[in-house]
């Protein structure tokens, strides 16, 4: 009797965090408010940019038809002139024409982080006290700027982050990664967020104060970090600011990779997790519904085992379909739901991978990470 029963108590950590997480998720999305203000706040954009993502035109062009009164500066940050996004961001500039828009390009490196090098580069140039941090491959709303800034009329908010989606996505590979958004990250954020608060940033798109940027010591803070979004977002909070979570979703635009190439992608992000969060990343490993399928099939008899793991999933699928239908709108669930069980083989793999090294690869780079976080280029 105690064997047929082991793979039931197998599912039991993972299905309570999953059921935990959609209860989550309903608190922090029953309210989609934001604060009133009075009027929009001028802003400064910085945008890194290296290569080309999938519709970078039109990621681009969303900051450009904003409904924001106050004043926007667009300024995008590259590291070499025959970048091919170069031709792009010109012939956004020549589009729109009366949006003050800049291009900074500037090779000079100040740390391992490249990105944030390019960031460094091009700070000068922001005018305003308010600024934003936006992957190239985002794109927004109209009413985004709106949504964010809102927070800010409450003097202690320091930062506000924004949670990402992918509801494009070209065929199961693509589609795979995107189930990453929807079955692990906002789940885990917005858990996260209700148990503990916030004191991370998403790096989608960040937006901050600049008081609270020069309290940590400026860009040149994050420089020699992997997770430089983690470590604004922190090292705000540390300096005794607050972070908001933004309840309006970006769209984080996908482009159709090989399998190694997401795998790898998938790889860095764990290790990052690890070294940056190493206690909560270690303790995560027990709600993992990849474990949970393995313990099953390890510890009871296969009838069981069988039986545990669809009771499982029909909780799971339940759960995902429901942030997916309902919280993030991507629409993935259920037409991709026969990826779930390999998605969460593929996060329970990874999850054991971070553990196995400090390297990482990033843009055709190869790294040591160190266990405070910070990065040395092999």
């Amino acid at each position: 009797m105690s064997a047929n029963l082991l793979p039931f108590i197998a599912i039991l950590p993972a299905s309570i965090y999953s059921l935990l997480t959609l209860w989550c998720g309903w608190q922090f999305f029953k309210d989609q408010g934001v604060p009133a203000k009075q009027q929009d706040t001028a802003i400064s954009i910085l945008k890194p940019v290296k290569g080309m993502d999938e519709g970078s035109y039109e990621n681009f062009a969303s900051f450009c038809r904003q409904d924001y009164a106050a004043p926007l500066q667009l300024i995008f940050c590259v590291a070499a002139a025959d970048d091919p996004a170069v031709e792009v961001i010109q012939q956004l500039m020549a589009d729109f024409p009366h949006h003050d828009i800049s291009l900074n390009i500037d090779p000079t490196i100040h740390g391992p982080n490249y990105k944030v090098s390019n960031l460094i580069n091009a700070f000068p140039r922001a005018r305003h006290d308010l600024l934003m941090i936006c992957d190239s491959d985002i794109r927004v709303e109209p009413t985004f700027l709106q949504s964010v800034t809102a927070h800010f009329s409450t003097p202690e908010v320091g930062l506000v982050t924004s949670p990402y989606r992918s509801s494009t996505v070209h065929g199961a590979v693509t589609a795979f990664e995107a189930l990453a958004f929807t079955s692990e990250m906002v789940p885990n954020v917005v858990t996260a967020l209700k148990l503990e608060g916030l004191s991370f940033a998403l790096g989608a798109a960040m937006t901050f104060r600049r008081q609270a940027l020069q309290d940590i010591g400026g860009l040149e803070a994050l420089v020699d970090y992997l997770a430089d979004d983690y470590q604004l977002g922190n090292q705000i909070h540390r300096a005794g600011w607050q972070l908001k979570l933004d309840h309006q979703f970006v769209e984080s635009m996908l482009k159709p990779e090989s399998p190694v190439t997401i795998f790898s992608r998938q790889l860095r992000w764990a290790r990052t997790m690890r070294v940056s969060r190493p206690g909560g990343y270690l303790a995560s490993g027990i709600t993992l519904p990849g474990l949970a399928i393995v313990a099953a099939f390890l510890i009871g008899p296969p009838l069981q085992a069988l039986s545990a793991i669809c009771l499982f999933y029909l909780i799971r699928l339940t759960v995902t379909s429901l942030f997916s239908r309902r919280y993030l709108r991507d629409n993935l669930l259920p037409g991709w739901a026969w990826l779930l069980p390999l998605r969460d083989l593929l996060a329970f793999g990874t999850w054991l991978l971070a553990f196995a090294g400090n390297r990482v690869n990033w843009r055709g780079h190869c790294f040591l990470i160190s266990s405070n976080g910070k990065l040395k280029e092999l």
